[in-house]
């Protein structure tokens, strides 16, 4: 089950005037399931998002970025679960071309203004046949207050979905941010398995709107790590429809750019606590670092240990397992003599080894919780990093070893 996470309430799923989202049971992987989603925006809202960097990254990915660059203004996202439409080649773009010039009839728009995506199985092929029967129904449906629907749409493994709204008064006027995603397995930046699709009711022009979703990813969706793997098919988009009557520009980003990280925050943390088998959800804060590359570089090797990451499982505070992790994360000239490490408020080494204070019995209590905090100061500067992780159980394997059946 999810570490401390239920799925969200529907009533407080905050409408995004500007934006509609459908639902359909298109049956591309399995029967009677939420599989197929589109997201219809108003004329004149402006679209921004990052993408993974995996190298084989999917035809959806690769199509979506071709038509934001064609700057045509879009009109409308669809999001296809149960296949990734990844590692096809040729056909798996046709594909996404195909979905996107089938919608762009029904809704009357062009096929350079329909932002595809795909999540599920990869190097399968995509049954365009059943999308495109699938759509009338989702357009069919197509409201504002559908965001509870829509993030079980995209849902995969997740055993729960995840969607979260927030309101900030800026300029004296009330803007509204809610955003949802889907991930649980295949996660590690940049970015994870995970899609994300963040809506606003604000007016921001698509260069700001794009260093606001790429601050905002950097400081929550790339601080999250599951399994240490990245996925072909990644996408965090943020959309902002201007219907509030509040314009963002530098003299009110701050705020824009606060609430919206938090959601993603939220959002990209929901990933984690609902991780495959996951039954710990770790913060890792590494303090004192000299720049931030190497905080997260030192936080990424405890992260990812399987040792680290079982013993977690096991509520085994076999902690030395944590100063291995810090010892081979590559920081060539650290000095481990000056470093301590903590386990929620607990001092666990010290001086290059275990600490004088440290007490088994201390260790095994923070473990047993479902909710722990891992803190490294490394005392050779003045940057933090925060990631967030969790264990791995026997869940994982099982979860993963029978994806496809």
């Amino acid at each position: 089950m999810p570490v401390n996470l239920s799925a969200p309430v529907a009533a407080n799923l905050l409408p995004v005037a500007g934006v509609s989202l459908g639902t359909a049971e298109a049956g591309i992987k399995r029967a009677e399931r939420k599989d197929l989603l589109v997201i219809k925006l108003d004329d004149g809202a402006t679209v921004a998002g990052v993408f993974t960097t995996n190298r084989f990254c999917a035809a959806p990915v690769t199509l979506a970025k071709e038509h934001l660059a064609a700057n045509r203004g879009i009109r409308a996202l669809i999001v296809n679960t149960g296949n990734a439409n990844a590692g096809t080649g040729e056909q798996g773009m046709q594909a996404a071309r195909t979905t996107c010039a089938e919608l762009a009839k029904l809704l009357g728009c062009a096929p350079e203004q329909v932002l595809p995506y795909s999540t599920g199985v990869i190097m399968e092929a995509l049954p365009v046949e059943k999308i495109i029967a699938g759509m009338p129904q989702a357009i069919s449906n197509l409201k504002a207050d559908n965001w509870f629907d829509a993030s079980q749409a995209i849902m995969t493994t997740d055993i729960v979905a995840k969607a979260v709204s927030k309101q900030v008064q800026i300029n004296g006027a009330t803007v509204t941010v809610t955003g949802m995603s889907k991930g649980s397995g295949m996660i590690h930046p940049n970015m994870a398995t995970m899609l994300g699709y963040i809506a606003t009711d604000a007016t921001i022009a698509q260069p700001l709107l794009q260093q606001i979703v790429s601050e905002a990813a950097n400081r929550s969706f790339n601080c999250i790590t599951v399994d240490g793997d990245t996925s072909t098919n990644d996408a965090l988009m943020l959309i902002a429809t201007g219907k509030s009557g509040v314009t963002i520009n530098e003299s009110n980003r701050a705020a824009m750019q606060a609430v919206v990280t938090e959601v993603a925050t939220l959002l990209a943390q929901a990933i984690v606590r609902d991780g495959e088998g996951a039954t710990k959800f770790i913060t890792i804060k590494i303090e004192g670092g000299k720049d931030e590359a190497e905080c997260k570089q030192i936080g990424y090797a405890i992260a990812h240990s399987p040792l680290v990451k079982t013993a977690f499982f096991a509520s085994d505070p076999n902690l030395g397992r944590i100063l291995a992790a810090i010892g081979y994360a590559g920081v060539n000239d650290l000095d481990v003599e000056k470093l301590k490490l903590y386990l929620d408020d607990v001092l666990v080494a010290e001086n290059g080894g275990r600490a004088a204070s440290y007490q088994e019995e201390d260790g095994q209590r923070v473990m047993g919780q479902s909710d722990i905090t891992i803190r490294v100061v490394l005392n050779r500067g003045a940057v933090n990093a925060t990631l967030w992780t969790c264990d791995f159980s026997y869940d994982y394997v099982k979860i993963n070893a029978s994806y496809r059946s």
